[in-house]
């Protein structure tokens, strides 16, 4: 069941039109079919396809050790959920830093395997030539900058960034890198509002925060915090909708007691 017939799909052209309309940009993570096709139903305009997985969907601690390949079987089953929304892939630990030949095949295998629609890449200065690389085969980029998951163990730690004057004339200065070599939109992660505000009114491509703000084009949240199935998450940044952990806990418990009881299945419910 289709709720909207015809739509008009969400592209790159649509999201800096909202940003020169002042309208904002909604953005969620999706890794599997079922809940994007909600997700996409329910009107949202990009849906990232992120390596959060890695965490949420396959409890690593980090973004790290999830693959390539492992991208593409999240972003083809949410592609193959999806009629509007516009969708970005994470390109993975070690896919594209450092060799940008290596980068731009790996780019490609996504875009090919995936159906999706764009990629995103984490950092600035340093990631340039994979960047160039990739967008000469029109292949859309979305940059990340600010808390980058991928360092984090160059980091050491989760905590804000960019707060010291050094770190934040470094971010601006690679928001515009960024934006001169072609990417389309840059997500912002954890990093002071007021310093978002000032990226975002500085570059005319849209900035999405997490963590940074309401200054910003737009926002994305992991869809998985935001219902309150990751319950342990706690970070200021974050709004649940829902508390879905205690609700789905209440069903599973209570299914269970029904077959221990023999209540389940009534005679209704065989044939």
């Amino acid at each position: 069941m289709s709720v909207h017939n015809n739509v008009k799909r969400v592209t790159t052209h649509v999201l800096y039109e909202m940003k020169e309309n002042g309208e904002k940009i909604s953005m969620l993570t999706g890794y599997d079919y079922s809940m994007a096709r909600i997700i996409d139903t329910a009107g949202i305009d990009v849906i990232l396809v992120g390596d959060s997985a890695s965490n949420v969907m396959a409890g690593h601690e980090t973004t790290l050790p999830i693959t390539l390949d492992q991208m593409i079987y999240h972003a083809s089953s949410v592609v193959r959920a999806v009629e509007r929304a516009l969708v970005v892939v994470d390109m993975p630990f070690g896919s594209y830093q450092g060799n940008s030949k290596e980068a731009l095949s790996n780019a490609i295998r996504i875009m090919k395997e995936s159906g999706g629609h764009a990629v995103k890449m984490e950092g600035g200065q340093e990631i340039l030539e994979s960047i160039s690389r990739i967008l000469t085969a029109g292949i859309p980029v979305m940059g990340h900058l600010g808390l980058t998951p991928q360092s984090i163990y160059k980091f050491g730690t989760y905590v804000v960034r960019a707060k010291e004057q050094e770190e934040a004339d470094r971010l601006i200065e690679d928001a515009k890198a960024l934006e001169e070599a072609g990417c389309f939109a840059i997500v912002l992660e954890k990093i002071p509002a007021d310093l978002a505000t000032k990226v975002a009114k500085e570059v005319s491509i849209p900035i999405i925060g997490i963590g940074a703000g309401g200054g910003v084009d737009g926002q994305v949240l992991v869809v998985h915090d935001m219902l309150g199935i990751n319950n342990e998450f706690k970070p200021r940044f974050l709004r649940k909708y829902h508390n879905l952990f205690e609700e789905m806990l209440g069903s599973f418990q209570r299914y269970i007691e029904d077959v221990r009881s023999g209540d389940f299945p009534n005679d209704q419910e065989q044939y």
